[in-house]
């Protein structure tokens, strides 16, 4: 029978109506609003993941959805932090992060990166979101141009101010790791200081550090061979 198009339920209400399967929902997080941004962000993930390469527990990503409405509609409730942390979750490539699907959890740590665009709403709504819904303990936030630094934790319910180290370093419980500036990009520190290396950091340095030792060869055996002529032998008739 014909149904008048006046009655005919909307695409949108169908879909808001419709409680997705896991996996089914993709993220909807708007294009980033710079390279630096968008450098940054690819920065902290290729660094948390190489640092936890051998870890199966967590969770980390950037510029992805987070839907957390408690009637399981993707349309009511949703965030996208620019870089968050899961912890004691399934290590896998994921659409978008979808609470109800994920036993309930939210993001351990997030980070969000300032703009002229987002800096009120990084510093006032979703504090405020982060705070008294996600319960995140650990929440920082950096500007990419300014190299503004600022982080909280949660304790009984309210975020904290972090207080920096003498060097301006904000420790993370919930990482285990220090967040500070350095040559202009947030990076991470391990409790002893060290700075959280990239893989082809490790190799250039591995191989600094492999021409160190042999130019300090080099030269121990430059001094052995002037001492021996010196004492009047010749370095090259000694096999």
């Amino acid at each position: 029978m014909y149904q008048p198009i006046a009655n005919t339920p909307s695409l949108q209400a169908v879909t808001e109506s419709i409680i997705f399967p896991a996996g089914d929902i993709y993220s909807d997080e708007p294009p980033l609003e710079s390279d630096l941004h968008r450098e940054q962000i690819d920065l902290l993930i290729r660094l948390i993941k190489w640092w936890w390469r051998d870890r199966q527990d967590f969770y980390a990503t950037g510029n992805l959805t987070i839907y957390f409405s408690p009637n399981q509609k993707k349309s009511e409730e949703f965030r996208g932090p620019d870089f968050f942390v899961v912890l004691d979750t399934e290590k896998k490539d994921r659409k978008s992060w979808v609470v109800w699907q994920e036993d309930g959890k939210y993001p351990n740590a997030i980070v969000e990166l300032l703009s002229n665009s987002t800096a009120s709403v990084d510093k006032g709504l979703k504090k405020q979101i982060y705070q008294n819904t996600f319960r995140t303990p650990d929440y920082f936030w950096f500007d990419p141009n300014n190299l503004e630094l600022q982080g909280f934790h949660l304790v009984d319910g309210q975020y904290q101010d972090l207080v920096p180290t003498e060097s301006g370093w904000l420790w993370s419980q919930q990482l285990g790791l220090y967040l500070a500036v350095y040559l202009g990009k947030l990076r991470f520190f391990t409790p002893d200081g060290q700075l959280v290396m990239l893989p082809e950091e490790e190799s250039n340095q591995q191989l600094e550090q492999a021409n160190q030792q042999l130019e300090q060869e080099r030269q121990r055996a430059a001094i052995l061979a002037e001492r021996l002529r010196d004492a009047g032998i010749d370095p090259n008739q000694i096999l």
